[in-house]
């Protein structure tokens, strides 16, 4: 499976997606138009091994909810991801069988470098 949960707005998101090599073979999913199914999440984590890691702690809402002053569970970090979108560390992208979640330059090198060698 190739996938790539971003968001069509995010110019980061965009930014990345022109330097994936073989971004033809993946299937984009805007995740504002079209949300993620909680078997999409349940995936994403099996792969990343933690709904902690596919969270955004970066988010506006993190903040505006005042999460950062709570202790957050597996199951929280689950249910905020499934209900509002902006909680997804973006992009997540899915290359046979690995997972590259999140916008830092080691990430988006590691996920060029995967692709390009499959």
């Amino acid at each position: 499976m190739r996938k790539i949960y971003y968001l069509k707005t995010c110019s980061t998101c965009q930014r990345i997606l022109k330097s994936l090599p073989q971004l033809e073979t993946f299937t984009l999913q805007d995740i504002k138009t079209e949300p993620m199914t909680v078997k999409q999440v349940e995936e994403m984590q099996a792969l990343a091994g933690s709904y902690e890691v596919l969270f955004s702690k970066r988010a506006t809402l993190y903040k505006e909810m005042g999460l950062k002053n709570e202790t957050l569970t597996e199951a929280d970090f689950k249910r905020y991801i499934l209900e509002h979108y902006t909680f997804l560390s973006r992009p997540v992208i899915i290359a046979d069988g690995k997972i590259f979640v999140g916008n830092s330059p080691k990430v988006v090198a590691e996920a060029q470098k995967f692709i390009a060698n499959v």
